[in-house]
C-alpha cells in the first residue's frame, strides 16, 4: 500500500522523494501567524515522520518560509530534497504587504522577475536564507502573466543550472492549467506543481494538463488539496482558491462531506487521497501549521479509504469521471 513515506521517482532526475511532501507557505504565515517554535516542531516532526520532500518559496512570508524551514534543514542531520522558486525576488521597501502573510518580513517585497538576472539572483537569495549549499529543484512560480519572459528568458538559466548539475530538476509552480500547458509544451520540465486543479471540488487538471504530462514524461505534484482550506471545514469563513468561499462552493464541499461522511469516510482523507488517483500525479504536497496538524494530515493520507469510493462519487456526479487517456 502507498504511504506517506513511500518513495517515488521524480522524472529524469535521479530523485527520490516521499509520496507526501511538506508546503511551507504557512511558515511564511499565510493567513495566519505562526509561532517559530511550532514552526521548528513542525519540520522536525517532519524528518520524525519520514518525510523527505520540502517545498519552500521566496514569497511565503517574503523569505520569512525559507528562513524558517533552512535553520532546521541545515541541523537535522538527515538526507531531504529540496525544492524552491524563482519569478519574484525581494527588494528592501518600508512598506511591505502584509495582508497574505501574517508573518512577511516588513523590510522586503516580491516583485516579479523572470528575468536571466532575476533568476539568478533568486537561486543565489533563496540558497543564502536557506542557509543550505545547494537546491535540488526550482519552479517557476506564477507565471500566469509572465509566460514569454518566463519560457525565453528564466527557462534556459534554469536549464543550464541542470546542465551543469547546480540544480537536479527543472518546473513550474501555477494555479491555472491553460498558462501551466503553455510553459510544458515549451520547456523540458521535470516537474509541475498544480495546486487546487485536481481536487474533489475542480478536476481540470485531468482534461489536457495531465495527459501532456504523461505524454512527456513530466512529475505531476498536486498541491492544494483543501482549494486553500474550504475541504478542510466547509463553513462560512472558509477560503476557496485563496479568496472566501461563495455559498455555493461551501455547499458543494458539504454534500461531498455527508455523501463520504455516510460512507464512514471524513472529508480531509478523501481530499488528501484523491489526487492519487491519477497515474499522472507523483507527489502530493500539503501544508501544515503544527506538528498537530501534520501528524492529522499523515493519518488521513494513511487511511484505507473503500476501493469503490472514487467510483460512487462519480456515479452520485459529485467529481467527474477519471480521464487517463
Amino acid at each position: 500500500m502507498i504511504r506517506h513515506n513511500t518513495k517515488v521517482a521524480i522524472a529524469r532526475t535521479g530523485l527520490q522523494v516521499t509520496k507526501l511532501g511538506l508546503g511551507t507557505a504557512p511558515l511564511g504565515g499565510l493567513f495566519t501567524s505562526v509561532l517559530e517554535t511550532d514552526s521548528d516542531e513542525l519540520i522536525r516532526s517532519a524528518f520524525d515522520n519520514e518525510l523527505n520532500f520540502f517545498d519552500t518559496a521566496p514569497l511565503y512570508g517574503h523569505g520569512t518560509a525559507e528562513i524558517r524551514l533552512g535553520r532546521i534543514l541545515k541541523t537535522i542531520g538527515k538526507p531531504f530534497v529540496l525544492e524552491t522558486k524563482v519569478g519574484r525576488v525581494l527588494n528592501p521597501t518600508d512598506q511591505a504587504d502584509k495582508a497574505w502573510f501574517a508573518d512577511a518580513n516588513p523590510n522586503l517585497e516580491p516583485v516579479f522577475d523572470f528575468s536571466a538576472d532575476g533568476v539568478k539572483r533568486s537561486i543565489e537569495d533563496s540558497l543564502k536564507r536557506l542557509g543550505v549549499d545547494h537546491i535540488d529543484i526550482a519552479l517557476m512560480h506564477d507565471a500566469d502573466d509572465h509566460l514569454e519572459q518566463a519560457i525565453r528568458e528564466a527557462y534556459p538559466v534554469l536549464d543550464d543550472y541542470r546542465r551543469q548539475g547546480i540544480i537536479k530538476g527543472v518546473g513550474m509552480g501555477l494555479n491555472l492549467c491553460a498558462p501551466s500547458i503553455a510553459i510544458m509544451k515549451e520547456c523540458d520540465l521535470n516537474v509541475a506543481l498544480i495546486a487546487g486543479r485536481f481536487t474533489l471540488l475542480d478536476q481540470e487538471a485531468q482534461d489536457k494538463l495531465f495527459q501532456l504530462a504523461l505524454k512527456k514524461n513530466v512529475s505531476i505534484l498536486a498541491a492544494g488539496v483543501y482549494n486553500s482550506g474550504v475541504l478542510a471545514n466547509p463553513n462560512p469563513g472558509a477560503t476557496y482558491n485563496y479568496l472566501p468561499a461563495s455559498e455555493e462552493v461551501i455547499s458543494r464541499a458539504r454534500v461531498i462531506g455527508e455523501f463520504l461522511k455516510a460512507r464512514n469516510v471524513s472529508l480531509t482523507a478523501a481530499a488528501l487521497q484523491f489526487p492519487l488517483r491519477h497515474p499522472a500525479v507523483t507527489v502530493v504536497l500539503t501544508g501544515s501549521r503544527s506538528k498537530a496538524e501534520l501528524e492529522s494530515n499523515i493519518a488521513d493520507f494513511n487511511h484505507d479509504l473503500p476501493q469503490d469510493i472514487w467510483e460512487e462519487l462519480e456515479a452520485s456526479k459529485l467529481i467527474q469521471p477519471l480521464k487517463v487517456n
